[in-house]
């Protein structure tokens, strides 16, 4: 009876752990159930796939030609510095010299402002320096060579002639165009194959006196604060004739324009031929301040509503220059006018 029982027990005791060991087995095969009885998830769908579109390698790219820059016109032959002290006396000064500063005139204190245009004619006896035809060591001495030289080294900026309010830089292949013309590309041919052999640039010569004639801008102030009448050149412009197939001339148009105030240092390094003594020259710059030179009146703001020029209403040239020489008596009247003798 006893063995009965102690078997009875044990087979309890194995049925309890084989039940404890299947119930997590169970477990997890109605959880496994239960995800598979559930609504099914979706695939996300992948982007379909381009198709590869084939490359032509054998195409080539096109080659950008560059443009053919064209170099401001050389003036007078080229310059060999001298090797020795060409002159009797050391010649430092005119290499140190420097403009000077303008007076400041406050806006308030200018109680008159008019603007002329005036045209200096190197023909005349006057403005013969401005055509002096000699190489020293810094270049040609003509003016218009002062100018291009300039330019070429970048000390000052040249403005398109559209207008002389210095309004649009103007690149050095524009104004050389302008004033030797567009190149001409000519084809070159073997005599004896008649293959084109290749292709030759002409471009024209400039001549530096052609320039006869100078467009000046500037404008008279009177400062009431030190009881003077200030003249301050705003920009100059070299002339050039405008010309028929047959060579007739029609008119004159600006090359460019130059700020002056910007040229001031570049014209105190070049010395003004003088007749007189050679050996008291003055400065290009102290030329212009001093107003060493003569012009005639192209134009003003003097009772002109229509901003016109002489020439677009007054036909005859010789009323013209009547015209110029009242509209100098007027600036230089009022002036005179303020003061009581």
């Amino acid at each position: 009876m006893y063995k009965w029982v102690k078997y009875l027990v044990v087979c309890l005791m194995l049925g309890a752990f084989a039940t404890e060991m299947g119930m997590p087995q169970a477990v997890q095969a109605q959880t496994t159930t239960g995800a598979k009885k559930g609504k099914p998830k979706k695939k996300k769908k992948k982007p379909p796939v381009a198709a590869a579109v084939p490359v032509d390698t054998s195409a080539k790219a096109p080659i950008a030609v560059a443009p053919v820059h064209m170099a401001l016109p050389t003036i007078g032959d080229t310059i060999r510095p001298s090797l020795r002290n060409d002159a009797a006396v050391e010649l430092n000064l005119v290499k140190d010299r420097t403009p000077l500063t303008y007076q400041n005139i406050r806006e308030d204190d200018a109680v008159y402002r008019q603007r002329v245009w005036e045209i200096i004619d190197t023909r005349q006896k006057m403005n013969l320096p401005f055509r002096y035809h000699a190489q020293e060591d810094n270049g040609d001495q003509r003016f218009i060579a002062i100018l291009i030289n300039a330019i070429r080294d970048s000390s000052v900026v040249p403005f398109d002639p559209m207008d002389d309010r210095f309004t649009t830089p103007m690149s050095t292949d524009k104004i050389a165009e302008s004033m030797v013309g567009k190149a001409d590309t000519v084809a070159r041919y073997d005599p004896a194959t008649n293959l084109r052999m290749r292709d030759t640039v002409i471009t024209n010569d400039f001549n530096a006196d052609d320039i006869v004639k100078f467009e000046v801008k500037e404008e008279w102030v009177f400062d009431k604060q030190s009881s003077r009448l200030f003249c301050r050149i705003l920009g100059i412009a070299p002339l050039k004739v405008i010309r028929k197939d047959d060579g007739t001339e029609i008119g004159e148009a600006p090359l460019f324009w130059i700020y002056y105030p910007d040229l001031r240092p570049v014209l105190a390094k070049y010395e003004a031929y003088n007749g007189h003594n050679f050996g008291s020259r003055m400065t290009w710059e102290e030329l212009f301040e001093s107003r060493m030179f003569s012009g005639y009146v192209v134009k003003t703001t003097i009772d002109n509503p229509y901003d016109r020029t002489f020439a677009q209403y007054i036909k005859d040239p010789t009323l013209r220059l009547l015209e110029s020489d009242r509209t100098k008596e007027k600036i230089f009247n009022y002036e005179q006018d303020l003061w009581q003798y």
